[in-house]
């Protein structure tokens, strides 16, 4: 992304963590990397404060993480980034890319068409 939110693997692991606790504090998330991706707090903590660089999240000053961006805005944002830089920004380019390489079910048809006759 262009919007200087892109996450590197590691930093999308993380974010997925904040996304699931938030709003949470600083403490709390050292323990929960420590758990889940065996960081020490230093790790933790840089990468906190990086993710707030990028304008995903915010730690006030109890040291507490909320949403900024959430986790459907976020992907939305991916979604039309992709869109734009692989098919020049066109929604149909795209659906036909991805329908020649998935198999839709009937179900799935129905429910995109349901989606596209509400709007």
């Amino acid at each position: 992304m262009n919007n200087g939110m892109e996450l590197g693997v590691v930093e999308g692991r993380f974010a997925e963590i904040i996304w699931e606790h938030a709003p949470v504090s600083s403490s709390d998330l050292v323990k929960l990397a420590l758990e889940r991706l065996n960081w020490k707090r230093t790790t933790t903590h840089t990468v906190i404060s990086k993710l707030c660089d990028k304008k995903l999240f915010a730690r006030d000053e109890n040291g507490i993480i909320t949403v900024l961006v959430s986790k459907e805005e976020y992907n939305m944002r991916r979604a039309d980034q992709l869109i734009n830089n692989a098919y020049g920004g066109s929604l149909p380019m795209f659906i036909s890319g991805f329908v020649k390489q998935h198999k839709l079910s009937e179900k799935e048809i129905a429910e995109i068409k349901r989606i596209i006759e509400d709007r």
